[in-house]
């Protein structure tokens, strides 16, 4: 491999300050050698959902979104979930991105973070194969009671949750560099 490789990462968050970012901070640390990894934890800033402005001309925070996304070698979402479903503002980014290919074959790591997770894990693996994205199950991960996951630093603690986010970054890395 030359050279790092970039990584957008998306926060489906609407907090500023969520385990969501937390975690992919440190994930970013901890691939500093391999990845450039660029963080998007501004939803709240996309418009919201036009069909028609989206095939025609859309807002110039879309057009950035998207070209953000055609650069990256890979994409990275961290996302909790909301009342059994993902967060509106990512449920609306990604909507921004159903008439395009930006997702075509592009590497992504899918991660949900949450009190409980596993709806809005299997909504986002089912929004994100239909927009046609490489991932594995190795690079899908569910963490479940996230809050307790943290020290009062906001470093992840837990020896378990810790190991399965080693392996989720090994598949990742081989996915991205591999593509």
């Amino acid at each position: 491999m030359t050279g790092k490789k970039n990584i957008f990462a998306i926060i489906g968050s609407a907090s500023s300050d969520s385990a969501n970012l937390k975690l992919v901070e440190q994930i970013a640390s901890l691939t500093i050698d391999l990845f450039n990894v660029t963080i998007f934890n501004d939803l709240k800033t996309l418009p919201h959902f036009d069909p028609e402005l989206s095939a025609g001309d859309p807002p110039a925070s879309i057009v950035a979104f998207r070209e953000a996304i055609e650069k990256s070698d890979g994409v990275l979402i961290c996302t909790p979930e909301y009342v059994f479903s993902l967060p509106s503002g990512l449920k609306n980014a990604l909507e921004w991105c159903v008439a395009t290919t930006l997702f075509s074959e592009k590497p992504c790591g899918l991660i949900t973070a949450s009190a409980s997770g596993q709806k809005g894990h299997e909504e986002l693996q089912l929004i994100m194969k239909t927009l046609m994205a490489k991932f594995t199950d190795d690079t899908t991960l569910l963490i479940q009671g996230v809050k307790g996951k943290f020290d009062e630093q906001k470093n992840l603690r837990d020896t378990e949750t810790i190991r399965k986010v080693d392996a989720f970054i090994e598949a990742y890395k081989s996915l991205v560099i591999n593509k």
